[in-house]
């Protein structure tokens, strides 16, 4: 419906308004989120005003949480973001692509319904328990990211990355593990029970080879 009536000749008016509107909009943390796919408000999560979510039914965002100004999160293929996960801004999350759709149709692409264009790409993202994403990354259609990662800042992430990977460049690749870099907190007496299990902690599991 929206379409229709944006396509006609009041969607100039619609426009006007909608440019309006994002210069009176200042940036701040929302504190909170209602999390549509499971119907729990998760009072420890904060999204900032400027992130924009696409089809926020299928985002599944967990308790503490943490987004950044001026990212995108395109819920279209669907999302699952676990808990603590900390996206810094400008950080752009894709779970549909048209670049093979948008030639093979032309200008056929806008009017034909997104299930039957030819060529189009529909595959979700799974980010895991207490990952960071640095600034300014790009998170491809049908990736996921396990617990416990980092992604360097400007990163263009496609695949399947196992837990406590480092995760830098262009495209990514795995250059690291966390648990080598917590091994120098933990042998400084850190208490990092917050966030390994006792046994994994017992047990010394930091030396990786």
């Amino acid at each position: 419906m929206f379409r229709k009536i944006y396509l006609s000749p009041f969607g100039i008016f619609i426009s006007l308004a909608l440019n309006l509107l994002s210069f009176i909009k200042k940036p701040f943390m929302v504190y909170g989120y209602f999390n549509r796919p499971d119907g729990n408000f998760y009072k420890r999560t904060r999204i900032g005003s400027t992130v924009k979510l696409l089809d926020k039914k299928k985002i599944d965002i967990q308790d503490h949480v943490w987004i950044g100004h001026y990212s995108l999160l395109d819920g279209i293929g669907g999302i699952k973001i676990e808990k603590g996960v900390n996206i810094a801004s400008h950080t752009c999350i894709y779970t549909h692509s048209s670049q093979n759709a948008i030639r093979l149709m032309g200008e056929k692409f806008i009017d034909t319904p997104a299930k039957n264009r030819v060529g189009y790409l529909i595959e979700g993202v799974t980010i895991g328990e207490f990952t960071f994403i640095g600034t300014s990354c790009v998170i491809l259609p049908g990736t996921s990211i396990g617990k416990g990662c980092i992604v360097g800042a400007g990163s263009v992430v496609k695949g399947n990355y196992p837990n406590y990977s480092i995760i830098v460049g262009n495209p990514s690749k795995i250059i690291g593990d966390t648990r080598k870099v917590d091994e120098k907190y933990f042998s400084e007496g850190a208490d990092l029970s917050n966030y390994y299990s006792p046994e994994f902690i017992k047990d010394n599991k930091f030396n990786v080879v």
